[in-house]
């Protein structure tokens, strides 16, 4: 009976030792977790809720939300529909005089010109009957185009901005039609990333694996030398290495000069090899360089030389030995090093702008664009959000493949 009891006695107090082990370790990482809800959860949340949502004229013109969402698209508009847009967006001015502008920017998206025709009817008075009313202001209220505009926008939760971004836009009566050719932009720069991204990758793989290589196999001190050489871009700013890049490359810039000096071009030949695709792909491959050696090094420094002097003892030739051997081995770092450089290249902004010109620029250009010149946040966070969706996606398709669980023979 009394070694039941210190049984029990035993399990209860280990039970509540490891909860207080537990509680013990959530609080050493709750600051950790707080920075990364704070700075990481948050603000994508916040990205991915602006691409959809907006309840702007929801909120402040309900009845008008109402109207527009019963109103069949036929022209001319009902009265009540007039009667609401007029009574509801004074109202807005009078509740607060920017958001009548903000109103009418969000309608001008859809519709060009309507910030000139709306902003009237917010400064004159203005009475019954409300549709003649607005087509004295402006004959265009007359048509359908600016209501359609409005309607648009009037749902708090809309899918526009996410077909939008895919170079389709939302029709009023809820069809989706194909934008015009000289605004279908956003698919060939998603292409583009991609591309570049890969082309990246592969040129980072291929300079990084022998780097790597000799970084495992020299003595250490030339290897400590060369990790100097390799992680000395860390230490360096971002802006000054690509800086160099355009003083390298640019037309009369040091390469430029060195290739005539030395004879082997003509003044009037220099190659072009700023502001273009070549730099783009020059400079991000040397700025996402380390990112595919430092992986690629952990791994190897771990494979012992015994396992290719086997391969070699038992006949094979130093090829075969090392594609058959030695390479599988160094896989888990090639691939978290493809990886890396990929996710870092898909969202590379800094280096297109400084030296892409207009055929480098990359899809992370054309959402700082819409965050900065246009104000159009809620496209920006569709195609950020698309861009995210797309790591994952990457992220997943590696776990996959070639995942921990994938890892058993390194």
């Amino acid at each position: 009976m009394s070694l039941a009891m210190d049984r029990e006695a035993l399990t209860a107090r280990l039970v509540k030792a490891e909860r207080r082990g537990k509680i013990r370790a959530f609080l050493l990482v709750a600051p950790l977790l707080a920075f990364v809800v704070l700075s990481f959860v948050i603000p994508i949340v916040n990205l991915v809720t602006q691409a959809f949502y907006g309840d702007l004229v929801s909120s402040t013109m309900p009845k008008i939300t109402v109207e527009l969402a019963k109103w069949n698209g036929k022209m001319p508009a009902p009265e009540s529909l007039c009667e609401a847009f007029v009574t509801e967006y004074k109202a807005a001015k009078a509740k607060d005089p920017a958001l009548p502008t903000r109103i009418a920017t969000l309608v001008n998206r859809e519709f060009s010109g309507s910030l000139s025709k709306m902003r009237p009817v917010a400064n004159n008075e203005l009475s019954a009957p409300y549709c003649d009313a607005l087509a004295e202001l402006n004959e265009e209220w007359t048509k359908p185009e600016i209501w359609n505009a409005l309607k648009l926008v009037s749902p708090s939760v809309s899918p526009r901005f996410f077909i939008q971004s895919v170079d389709y836009r939302l029709n009023a009566d809820g069809s989706i039609r194909h934008e015009n050719e000289e605004n279908s932009i956003h698919l060939a720069l998603f292409g583009r990333t991609l591309m570049v991204a890969a082309a990246v990758t592969l040129f980072c793989a291929l300079l990084g694996f022998p780097i790597g290589f000799l970084l495992a196999h020299l003595p250490t001190r030339a290897s400590n030398l060369l990790m100097i050489i390799v992680l000395l871009p860390f230490w360096t700013s971002l802006l000054v290495r690509t800086t160099a890049w355009i003083a390298l490359l640019q037309q009369n810039g040091v390469i430029n000069d060195t290739l005539v000096a030395l004879g082997l071009i003509s003044d009037d030949q220099r190659p072009v090899m700023m502001y273009n695709m070549f730099a783009t792909l020059v400079a991000m491959t040397h700025v996402l360089l380390p990112f595919m050696i430092l992986p690629l090094y952990s791994v190897m420094t771990g494979i012992k030389p015994n396992f290719v002097r086997a391969a070699r003892s038992l006949g094979a030739t130093p090829l075969t030995a090392f594609w058959r051997v030695y390479f599988p081995l160094t896989i888990p770092g090639l691939s978290a090093g493809c990886l890396l450089v990929f996710i870092l290249a898909i969202g590379y902004y800094i280096t297109p702008a400084l030296v892409g010109g207009q055929s480098g620029q990359l899809i992370s250009n054309i959402i700082a664009f819409h965050m900065q010149k246009t104000l159009n946040w809620p496209l920006a966070s569709a195609i950020g959000t698309l861009l995210l969706a797309g790591v994952l996606l990457l992220y997943w398709l590696y776990n996959r493949l070639v995942g921990v669980d994938k890892m058993k023979f390194a």
